[in-house]
């Protein structure tokens, strides 16, 4: 046994089992082999170790010094290689390392809250890092390991990686409390038109959107005023001025000073995504995270 490439762990487990029951057939028995099987093992443990490490007696067998010295670090051994085979069990309680997850600021935003929360009392050593999505290098990102998830659309979801549906979202009008047009409980499709607007642009600069395309289907349009590149910066910008927007509903529902109002027409909402690589799978700290990220999110099981 010089060699680990050639050892035969069966052997290890035969040696243990001989020293155990200080009987070929006893030992047979116990790894459900034949007795012949289970001299043949003994034999082969003999020219690996040079050593007969069993000596025939009354009773069954002996071992020799030798047998005898491999007894406690042979038992050490097959524990460990028993223990790495078995699956990895994950301690929330104990864990600690770090998450990291891409995504929108929209989808941080409204997944990040409630998932820190939860984070803090379930798995306080777990620290949690958001960061920006960076298009065309996700994938690559996931790979090595330099993020863990990332929350995306169906549409920009690359087909190599798992995912699991968080929730859809639904789009409201939304203005400060005090908006001369808040004092209506429903906003008619003319008084939407009507009011000067705000909207998103991720790549920046654009001043049409989702809306904009469901007002064209209706043979209307509305005056967008004011174009930026961040859901979260909106809220302000409501709350000092008379614009209003159409923004996700989680983003803005709570918000102090804000109103929100049905849209007149029919908007398209989404889906978020949580996504992750196949090479984090099966880890159960992953498993764990991800199933208390759909938690917090009220997502769908699967």
């Amino acid at each position: 046994m010089r060699d680990l490439k050639t050892t035969d762990l069966n052997l290890l487990k035969a040696l243990d089992a001989l020293l155990d029951e200080r009987s070929v057939t006893r030992a047979a028995e116990r790894l459900n082999v034949t007795q012949p099987a289970m001299s043949g093992m003994l034999t082969r443990l003999r020219d690996g170790f040079a050593d007969p490490l069993f000596v025939r007696s009354q009773r069954g067998i002996v071992p020799t010094e030798r047998a005898l010295e491999l007894a406690m670090p042979l038992k050490q051994i097959l524990g460990e290689i028993d223990a790495l085979l078995q699956p990895v069990r994950f301690d929330p309680l104990a864990a600690d390392f770090t998450l990291r997850v891409a995504a929108t600021d929209y989808a941080l935003s409204a997944v990040a809250v409630p998932f820190l929360a939860a984070l803090r009392v379930r798995a306080p050593g777990i620290r949690l890092a958001l960061l920006p999505l960076r298009e065309g290098e996700l994938s690559a990102q996931l790979e090595r390991g330099e993020l863990d998830l990332a929350l995306l659309t169906p549409e920009s979801s690359p087909p190599e990686l798992h995912a699991r549906r968080l929730f859809d979202e639904s789009y409201v009008c939304v203005m400060r409390a005090d908006h001369p047009a808040a004092q209506a409980l429903v906003l008619s499709l003319d008084a939407f038109c009507a009011l000067e607007h705000a909207l998103v642009s991720y790549t920046g600069g654009g001043f049409s959107g989702v809306t904009d395309a469901a007002l064209a289907q209706l043979g209307r349009t509305r005056r967008v005023s004011l174009s930026v590149q961040s859901f979260l910066v909106l809220p302000e910008i409501l709350l000092a001025s008379d614009l209003v927007a159409v923004l996700p509903r989680r983003l803005v529902t709570g918000l102090a000073g804000l109103v929100l109002r049905e849209p007149p027409l029919a908007i398209p909402g989404f889906t978020k995504l949580l996504v992750w690589h196949p090479r984090s799978h099966s880890d159960p700290g992953q498993r764990w995270l991800r199933e208390l990220l759909v938690e917090c999110c009220g997502g769908a099981a699967g």
